[in-house]
């Protein structure tokens, strides 16, 4: 009998031993800070603020020069040919683009150098001022990243504006720059065009792509002197001009938010600002080097991507660039029979958003159902035994168990993104539980969750690589402090128990220095303490755990008080709801007014669809299906349950919803090109539907 004891206890004890030690590491420190008063945590490595993690480099150009010349031969910037565009024809009559793309040509550093100190002296010599802005409002590519640079080398400011960003919106933000000169695409020059008469201070715009239209070229050439990327290059080349650099303390980047609310306001990032948050990053993503390719397809005007496609080159790695239409093999633009940008590209590491990755698990689990039997089966059984280790279980799937299941089972999964990622970072919203455990598990790499606003950088927290808890964005950055300061309105105070709570507040040098052109809103939000340090005003509500890790647990301004008095925070509700399969968006809508929520819900057509084939009910279309009476039942249960299982209280779950059909994507306006959502412009658009369900 005592061996059989032995077995039990010795993996019990185990497991107790190694959850403990978990626990116990602490991964941020308190640590005094000036300012207003709070609870405030450092990363437990550095007891001051990182600020550059290459000696003798202040700022990004110096860095690019750096690179380039270090790793002077290695490949760089890499993007795909295009070989042929089609349109093929839908069942429901409309029409799609499809793309057959080739494999990855590819610029080393030298080259890469070579065009961006032709691009400086081009820009120059087209008689551009240092003192001028330059936008850069185009998709991520290779020249828009060389173009960036290429305007560092000549210390002139450049405005970043996403290419899904409306008229209004656009127009407001070159004008309020005082832009000179537009750097753009082909389609987004079509745009400008569209807007010129509204825009005071453009002079000239370049293309990024070669053979413009004879249409577009006459009509842009009325307003502004034309040209294109190579044009500009050329021209440089053959009239060099010494490059005119910044110091650490200039202007590097004026980034538009994407406006979740109102107009986008313009925040002023210095060289000093960007290159405190990559030096973080660096220290903390265990073995970054030059054998890493990233694979670049977030928008280059997101904080996010620019921080990235800031570290790679100065560790000595590629950048292969794609888009979220070309991902994988089953993206919407991608042709039958060719490959996508990952399986092509075999990257190591890359960035997202939350809305990306729920849709690869979303891909992932409908093919896992569809195939059923044996297959199914066996997933579940290896995605149990792969959850029951992460979750600190010593009779879970360790070692080559570990192995076996991924050979045998979630090998085909990690292919969707080319078989070698060790690393995802994500950022730009919270991140369910549910999917980091799916990703951990399927791609067998570890999630870096980071926390994180344009404001600063993206430098806030991040996770650690051996963090493997869920709903946490780990301890501060090591450029950043983080500190948490009583809302006494909200109920939220540093003295709470168990852990302390309040509104996030950061400081550090990757704290940007303001609003463009708006002194009221920069006095509201950014503080400097008596000892110099800047600190800006979050507005998300957090909480310290005893490790020293951060818990986003609300936002001050998505708190509505319900009839009776109950507190309804819409973010935190919205991120449990947005886990049913059925759910592709959500917007919560509370009202002062009455005593109960109700909901407006994109439906997920896949899963809803597969849902009604195997319930026999009949529909023409996805926008009949989302009307009828036992799908919204459907779909409602399942949110009432999510909400069951993350027990919230029953004022929290909505009464009612109305489901819709049509996604919400940037271009509709309904959400940002980060994928966030623009509450007031859904609440506007779906006024009417929101009526009724009060009714």
């Amino acid at each position: 009998m005592g061996p059989y004891v032995a077995g039990v206890l010795v993996p019990l004890v185990v497991t107790i031993l190694l959850q403990n030690r978990r626990s116990r590491k602490k991964r941020g420190l308190p640590v005094d800070v000036g300012g207003e008063p709070g609870y405030a945590i450092r990363n437990r490595r550095f007891s001051a603020p990182v600020e550059t993690a290459w000696d003798g480099i202040t700022t990004l150009a110096e860095l690019f020069e750096y690179s380039c010349k270090k790793y002077y031969h290695k490949k760089l910037l890499g993007t795909r040919k295009l070989l042929s565009r089609e349109m093929e024809i839908s069942a429901d009559g409309r029409s799609f683009e499809k793309l057959h793309l080739g494999e990855y040509e590819w610029l080393s550093y030298g080259q890469a150098l070579e065009i961006v100190c032709n691009f400086s002296s081009g820009l120059a010599q087209l008689g551009h001022r240092r003192e001028e802005c330059v936008a850069i409002f185009a998709d991520t590519c290779e020249e828009w990243l060389m173009a960036l640079q290429g305007c560092f080398r000549r210390n002139v400011t450049v405005v970043t504006i996403y290419a899904s960003l409306g008229e209004e919106a656009l127009c407001y933000s070159l004008n309020q720059t005082e832009v000179t000169t537009v750097i753009c695409g082909q389609k987004e020059l079509k745009k400008l065009v569209d807007i010129s008469g509204q825009l005071d201070t453009v002079k000239r715009v370049i293309c990024m792509d070669n053979g413009i239209p004879s249409s577009a070229i006459v009509a842009a050439g009325r307003k502004w002197e034309l040209t294109t990327f190579s044009e500009v290059e050329t021209l440089g080349r053959e009239n060099p001009v010494d490059p005119d650099l910044p110091v650490a303390a200039d202007i590097a980047v004026i980034m538009y938010t994407s406006g979740s609310t109102g107009l986008p306001k313009g925040v002023m990032m210095t060289h000093r600002n960007v290159l405190a948050t990559a030096s973080a990053v660096l220290t903390i993503v265990p073995g970054l080097g030059s054998k890493d390719v990233y694979l670049a397809y977030l928008p280059l005007a997101h904080i996010l991507e620019l921080a990235a496609e800031t570290i790679v080159p100065g560790i000595g790695g590629s950048i292969g660039y794609g888009s979220p239409l070309t991902l994988t093999d089953t993206s919407n633009k991608v042709k039958k029979g060719t490959k996508g940008d990952a399986s092509v590209l075999r990257p190591t590491v890359m960035a997202a958003v939350p809305a990306i990755l729920d849709r690869v698990r979303d891909g992932v689990r409908k093919k896992v159902d569809a195939a059923g039997g044996l297959s199914k089966k066996l997933f579940d059984l290896a995605y149990s035994r792969r959850l029951s280790a992460i979750d600190g279980n010593w009779l879970g799937a360790w070692g080559l168990e570990r192995h076996l299941w991924n050979f045998i089972v979630f090998k085909k999964v990690q292919a969707i993104l080319g078989g070698r990622i060790r690393f995802i970072l994500s950022g730009g919203a919270p991140l369910s539980g549910d999917t980091q455990r799916f990703i951990n598990i399927c791609l067998g790499a570890p999630i870096g969750q980071g926390y994180g606003l344009t404001e600063t950088c993206a430098g806030g927290t991040f996770s650690d690589y051996d963090d493997t808890s869920v709903g946490r964005v780990g301890p501060p950055l090591p450029c950043s402090y983080i500190k948490l300061i009583d809302w006494a309105e909200g109920g939220y105070l540093t003295r709470d128990s168990p852990m302390p709570r309040g509104e996030i507040v950061i400081g550090g040098p990757n704290v940007t220095v303001g609003y463009f052109k708006d002194d009221e809103k920069t006095k509201e939000v950014y503080k400097v303490d008596e000892r110099g340090m800047s600190w800006f005003y979050t507005g998300d509500i957090g909480q310290f755990h005893e490790d020293g890790c951060l818990e986003i647990i609300d936002r001050k301004k998505d708190i509505v008080k319900l009839q009776h008095g109950e507190y309804v925070s819409l973010g935190k509700v919205e991120a449990v709801l947005i886990v049913s399969p059925y759910v592709d968006n959500i917007m919560l809508h509370a009202n002062p007014f009455h005593s109960y929520c109700v909901a407006i819900v994109v439906a997920a057509q896949a899963a809803v669809e597969d849902w009604a084939r195997k319930h026999g009910i009949n529909f023409g279309d996805f926008q009949e299906l989302c009307q009828k009476e036992e799908t919204i039942n459907e779909v409602y249960a399942s949110l009432v349950k999510g909400a069951k299982a993350a027990r919230l209280e029953k004022f929290e779950i909505p009464v009612k919803i109305k489901l819709l059909a049509e996604a919400w994507t940037p271009e509709s306006g309904l959400v940002t090109a980060a994928l966030k959502l623009k509450r007031d412009v859904v609440s506007k658009a779906f006024s009417h539907e929101l009526a009724q369900l009060y009714c």
